[in-house]
């Protein structure tokens, strides 16, 4: 789809400032999740226009894929949606999600306590999946778990995203890539991987920097 053509969901800035800003990786998810979630809360937004709107986050999905031991590590291509991170490494896979994935408005969460097992509506879990599906084919049941979430206001980039940071817990021979936007896939050890963080984009570094959170 094409950014002329996209609707992505975002969330006032303002509701960000009243849960309370942080700057990195913040593992919240019930402080931040059922309001920026809330169908009162978001909407969405022609993406040409929230790319240069700070007054509003864009609901990003950040999928983080890893056997235990190794994680999937890839280089963004030339025709990656984003063309401020192209070239730069990642152990993200996602992206916006979009008013297709919805056949019905966002469904409201319950106001008991937000587990990290059962987060989220299907509607959203759904939207997950399709964004990794179309850049890697995965082998078997996809059960990518939120873990914790991302803002980083350092960058350009940064400014008018939030990450929704998810593990999925998967073999290498499941896995193969299907899109040309990403390149140099492979499955890297995590004391390798390491040594690779300032050649990787903010995001990708601040999973680094908590790796114990995706590891439990």
């Amino acid at each position: 789809m094409a950014i002329a053509d996209e609707n992505v969901l975002v969330f006032p800035r303002s509701l960000f400032e009243q849960l309370g800003v942080f700057q990195g990786f913040n593992s919240e998810l019930n402080r931040y999740l059922p309001a920026i979630l809330d169908p009162k809360n978001n909407s969405f937004m022609p993406r040409a226009q929230a790319e240069t709107n700070p007054a509003f986050k864009q609901i990003i999905p950040y999928v983080v894929i890893t056997d235990g031991k190794s994680i999937l590590h890839y280089v963004r291509g030339k025709k990656a949606g984003e063309q401020r991170l192209v070239a730069k490494g990642s152990v993200g896979i996602g992206g916006h999600i979009n008013d297709v994935d919805y056949k019905e408005p966002l469904l409201a969460f319950t106001k008991e306590p937000l587990l990290a097992s059962t987060f989220g509506n299907q509607e959203f879990q759904d939207a997950v999946e399709r964004e990794v599906r179309e850049e890697l084919s995965i082998q078997g049941v996809f059960d990518a778990k939120p873990i914790g979430l991302i803002n980083d206001d350092s960058t350009e980039v940064g400014r008018v995203h939030f990450g929704v940071v998810h593990v999925l817990f998967c073999m290498p021979d499941k896995i193969k890539k299907n899109e040309q936007v990403i390149t140099q896939v492979e499955f890297i050890p995590i004391d390798e991987l390491k040594k690779k963080r300032d050649q990787m984009e903010s995001w990708s570094q601040l999973c680094l920097d908590n790796l114990d959170a995706f590891l439990k």
